[in-house]
């Protein structure tokens, strides 16, 4: 179980290294259209929509990695006093309940999105946009793809944490990735 949660997380982790260049491209692309707008009074229409295009690779992307790195946002009243195996069921049982099903729903109906701009050659509306709208509305199923890859490791890093507390030993410790104090 080990060996695959590694691969997955390795997995996972190339998905952020994609969402960390993809801002860093927006942010250039940001910084372009903003000095050739303000400075050089030209504007271009494909440059403000790959700004769109590349915040949802960021976002779309960037949500396996901080379920994988557990950087999601929750509220804590009750589950951060919780003992780790308390914490690691609850963990799978929403994963079971809300991320996966949710998931399907998106793969399904995003695919079937894409599919459909793809058939139809949607692109831009306005004169100067980019073309092969399909292209960004494929990011919304494969991103949910990639996140119901980080949600099986997830899951299964939380049953390790419960093999590993039922052995008295409490190993895995479900917060060895929390960057929440970090911020403050």
């Amino acid at each position: 179980m080990k060996r695959i949660t590694t691969i997955l997380d390795k997995f996972t982790d190339i998905i952020g290294y994609i969402a960390a260049i993809a801002m860093i491209l927006m942010l250039f692309n940001v910084a372009y259209d903003v000095i050739m707008r303000y400075f050089f009074e030209n504007s271009s229409i494909a440059m403000q929509e790959m700004e769109w295009h590349l915040f949802s690779i960021v976002f779309l992307f960037g949500m396996a990695y901080a379920l994988k790195e557990n950087g999601h946002v929750r509220v804590d009243m009750f589950y951060e006093n919780m003992k780790p195996q308390w914490q690691a069921t609850i963990n799978i049982i929403g994963s079971i309940i809300f991320i996966i099903p949710f998931s399907l729903i998106i793969v399904k109906s995003g695919y079937n999105f894409a599919f459909e701009a793809y058939e139809l050659g949607e692109m831009s509306g306005d004169p100067g946009g980019l073309p092969h709208r399909w292209i960004i509305k494929s990011a919304i199923a494969t991103s949910f793809v990639f996140l119901l890859i980080a949600t099986l490791s997830f899951i299964l890093h939380n049953i390790q944490t419960i093999i590993s507390c039922k052995k008295d030993k409490c190993e895995v410790d479900l917060k060895e990735h929390d960057h929440s104090q970090e911020v403050l």
